[in-house]
Formats: structure tokens, C-alpha cells, sequence
């Protein structure tokens, strides 16, 4: 066999994987433990962003779909919130396993209707399967408390108990991680729930949903609506009164939105919303670690994240040599299709998601910033755009107060630490920071004054199942991961007792 033959042969082989992993995937909405169409029959396709093409259609659920699931959740939630810790403990350590035994295959998936590359993919599915091993963990460990009134005639007893039916809404950058990372929680706390996905990527939350049937959990508990009309199938279940909390990741400017209609039936509410991270190298930091976590936190999800590092201020004295050495390394990034081997940096997720790109990346430009590498897409099929490194960017570019969303990466310079400690806090969000020093003294002062729930010192990435996850400001309310995690899916109550 000649080596042409044999390249085409395994080309072959790989569109064969793939169209066999996307045809495996359910179709339908998951309702009361059964997979049906929408009651409308209407469906919405799926999109593989490499190729601009349609991947699959799924379900495309309506307001009638939607009270379908609130009422499958409701008449379930008793009898799951009296289910033994331990028995949901099982099904979250079970999840685990399946997930990681289903590496490949959900990493496949997820590259094909989201971008990233396999070997990305294959980290957040592990990354995703630790939120059902934390929880699993942590769902044996609720706890409440004892204790004596101040004047010592009553005895108060706190107890803890599930909040109720959830609404649970996930983004399209990390289709599984989100979902564990909610779904964990929920299922630890004895909480029934609706999931719904993101319309751009609902392929690995069906697939997930079959897992956790898999894995054991009961009907009812579980339900995902997939739909291309979020405000018809979200807003009736907010305002229904049987949501007791909701739980959403995505913009500030839909979160705004989701949090007034929440008010209506005071819901208990998590946001995790934009972010725009300054990323802070000081004079002394190590240009190695420097530039390593600018690219872990520049790079990682192609740039699609609302961790991503969205404004990087150097230190003069090092920025020339820091700039020089971080476009280099994105320079040699392989741009191309998620699947193939050696890519680097996939596709964005769709034309709006790169035009809006484009459009920052010029303005930039026009406003006096030099292009160091990249700085334009590139052509031919797919949402592809080149790693970006600028220079001299001025602060009145539309880049440094919006969310990128890609793989480009402006670069400013200061001199004096109160001035970029401002720069830095002059946002709306205040989701995560980064800052690069070796001088301990210095890392405590600024960490202090910045205006973040997060600070990744000395390094680019903070997510982490066992930490609290969350911002200030307008990047959202609450936290997810950790302890307080949990606490989240939990309302507390006490019992008061005289004691004679």
C-alpha cells in the first residue's frame, strides 16, 4: 500500500469514528427518565465549527416541553431528596468511572461540535469527571449543628436540607465540565434538576445524561431540555414557582436578565458571568513562569473562556523581552481541526464569535497597536483565527473592556504598582487576576487590592473542583466547587427546643 493510499484509508477511518461517536448520541429531550421528541416535533442542528458544517439535529423543546420536565422534577424531588446520602454518593462515584472510561470517546465528541483540540478535550473531561469525585465525596458530609441559647434555657438544633427542584444552565465552551460542575452538586444535595445546555453545544450533555442513567440516577432526577429558544423553554420555568434556584454560566447580559426574572419567586441564584482578567507581570517575576502561565492563560480553550487572561500589563523594564517571547511561542501554534494530530488551537465557535474578533483585533490596530503574529483570520472552511500577540494597545481599544472570547493577546505597560493595581480594577468584572512576581511581600499587597474572587499567583490556571469558583462585581453571584459548592444546593433551617 502506497503512503497515500494509507493516509487516505486512515482519513477514512476517522470521519468513520466520528460519524459513529455523533450518531451514538441521543436525540431527543430527556424527560422523566425517557428520551422523547419535542412535543412540536421541532429540532435544530448542530454545528462542527471546523467545517461550517451540520453535525446532527436534536429535539427543540418548547414551553410545553419545559413544563413536562418541572413537573417530572417535582414529583421526583421528594422522594430523591429522602434518598440515603451514601446511595447519591454511589451514583457521583459511579459517574466518575464512566466518564474516564469514556475519555476518548466524549473527547471526540466534544471536539467536534465545540473545536478545542482532543488533547484539550480529553483534559476537560477529567477535569470534569473530578466534580463527580469531590462531590461524591462531599455528599456524605452534610452537616449541621447543635447548641446552646446564650441564655442556656433552649438548645438549637441546624439541620440542612435540599432547596429543591434546580434549573441548571451550561455554556458552550466547556459543555462538560459545566454540566458535572453543577450536576455534581445537585445530585450530592439531594436536589431534582432541568439542564439546559447551550444550543451550540448540546451533543455532550445528551451523551451525559445517558451516562448518568448508566450510573443510577433515578427518574425524574435528572432532565435535559436541548433548545435553539431559550427565552420561550427558561423564562416560564423561573416565573413557575416549582424552580427553586438556578444555576447559570454564561454572559452578564443574559445573566441580568435571568436574575430580574428570577426575582419574581425569589429564587436562590448562581451566576458565573463574564470576566475580564488583567494578567500582571512585575519587574522581578520569573519571565519563564511568566510566559508559560500567559499561555495557559491566554490559550487554554482557545481563548474562550471567561477565565481567559483578557489584558496583560508588563512591567516596562521586562515587557519588550516578555512580548518578544511570548509571541514566539504563539507564532509556533498549529492552527487546524480539533481531531488532527499535532493542532494546536482549534476553530472559534461560530462566524459571530470570530467577526467579533476581527472587529477588536482592528479596532485595536487603528488605535496605534502593533501586530507581533496573527492578527487575522484565516481562510477557507471553519471559524479559525490566527494566534494574536499586540503591542502599544491603547487603553481605549473596545478590546480592554470586552470579553475577547479568542486567541489574541494585548499587551500594555506600566511603571508604578498603584497605577496598574487601578488599571487592573478599572472593569465591571472582577472575575479572576493573575500576577507574576517572586517577591512575597509585594504578591500579598497586590492580591489584597485587587478586585476579584479569584487571584492566580505564579501561575495560569485556578479551576480547580475542590476550590470555590466564582467573581465579584458583575461576573456573577455565589460560587461553585469546594465546600461552598454544595452549600449552594442546601438551605438551612434550625429547630428550637426549651429545655426544662
Amino acid at each position: 500500500m502506497s503512503a497515500g493510499t494509507e493516509q487516505h484509508t486512515q482519513q477514512e477511518q476517522r470521519l468513520q469514528r466520528e460519524e459513529s461517536v455523533v450518531a451514538s448520541v441521543p436525540d431527543g429531550l430527556f424527560i422523566g427518565g425517557s428520551w422523547r421528541p419535542a412535543a412540536s416535533g421541532a429540532t435544530f442542528g448542530v454545528e462542527d465549527p471546523s467545517r461550517a458544517r451540520e453535525l446532527r439535529t436534536v429535539a427543540d423543546a418548547g414551553a410545553e416541553d419545559a413544563r413536562a420536565a418541572v413537573e417530572a422534577a417535582a414529583a421526583a424531588q421528594e422522594k430523591w431528596a429522602a434518598t440515603a446520602p451514601r446511595e447519591r454518593s454511589e451514583i457521583l462515584r459511579r459517574g466518575y468511572e464512566l466518564l474516564m472510561q469514556r475519555q476518548e470517546e466524549l473527547a471526540l465528541l466534544m471536539t467536534l461540535e465545540m473545536g478545542k483540540p482532543l488533547a484539550e478535550a480529553r483534559g476537560e473531561v477529567a477535569y470534569a469527571a473530578e466534580f463527580f469525585r469531590w462531590f461524591a465525596e462531599e455528599a456524605v458530609r452534610v452537616e449541621g449543628g447543635y447548641q446552646t441559647s446564650p441564655d442556656g434555657k433552649d438548645r438549637f438544633v441546624v439541620m440542612k436540607r435540599p432547596v429543591g427542584p434546580v434549573l441548571l444552565i451550561t455554556p458552550w465552551n466547556f459543555p462538560l465540565a459545566m454540566g458535572t460542575r453543577k450536576i455534581g452538586p445537585a445530585i450530592a444535595a439531594g436536589c431534582t434538576m432541568i439542564v439546559k445546555p447551550a444550543e451550540q453545544t448540546p451533543l455532550t450533555m445528551l451523551k451525559l445524561a445517558e451516562i448518568m442513567v448508566e450510573a443510577g440516577v433515578p427518574e425524574g432526577v435528572l432532565n435535559v431540555l436541548t433548545t435553539s429558544r431559550p427565552g420561550e423553554v427558561v423564562e416560564p420555568l423561573l416565573r413557575g414557582g416549582v424552580i427553586r434556584k438556578l444555576s447559570f454560566t454564561g454572559s452578564t447580559q443574559v445573566g441580568r436578565l435571568l436574575l430580574e426574572q428570577s426575582a419574581e419567586q425569589v429564587l436562590r441564584v448562581s451566576l458565573e458571568l463574564g470576566g475580564n482578567a488583567p494578567f500582571i507581570v512585575c519587574a522581578d517575576a520569573d519571565l519563564d513562569k511568566a510566559v508559560e502561565g500567559a499561555m495557559a492563560a491566554k490559550m487554554r480553550n482557545i481563548g474562550e473562556a471567561c477565565t481567559a487572561a483578557n489584558r496583560m500589563y508588563v512591567h516596562a523594564s521586562v515587557a519588550v523581552e516578555f512580548a518578544e517571547r511570548l509571541a514566539s511561542r504563539m507564532g509556533a501554534l498549529t492552527v487546524g481541526r480539533g481531531t488532527e494530530t499535532g493542532t494546536d488551537v482549534g476553530p472559534l465557535i461560530d462566524e459571530a464569535g470570530r467577526s467579533k474578533v476581527d472587529e477588536l483585533v482592528a479596532d485595536a490596530v487603528k488605535r496605534g497597536a502593533k501586530v507581533l503574529t496573527g492578527g487575522e483570520h484565516t481562510e477557507g472552511e471553519g471559524y479559525f483565527y490566527a494566534p494574536t500577540v499586540l503591542t502599544g494597545v491603547s487603553p481605549e481599544s473596545a478590546l480592554m473592556s470586552q470579553e475577547i472570547f479568542g486567541p489574541v493577546a494585548p499587551i500594555l505597560t506600566f511603571t508604578d504598582e498603584d497605577e496598574v493595581i487601578a488599571a487592573a480594577n478599572d472593569t465591571e468584572y472582577g472575575l479572576v487576576s493573575y500576577l507574576f512576581t517572586e517577591n512575597l511581600e509585594r504578591a500579598f499587597r497586590i492580591s489584597e487590592k485587587l478586585d476579584t474572587g479569584m487571584i492566580g499567583l505564579n501561575k495560569g490556571v485556578v479551576s480547580n473542583p475542590a476550590a470555590p469558583f466564582g467573581g465579584v462585581k458583575a461576573s456573577g453571584l455565589g460560587r461553585e466547587g469546594g465546600r461552598i459548592g454544595l452549600d449552594e444546593f442546601l438551605e438551612t433551617r434550625y429547630l428550637a427546643m426549651p429545655l426544662a
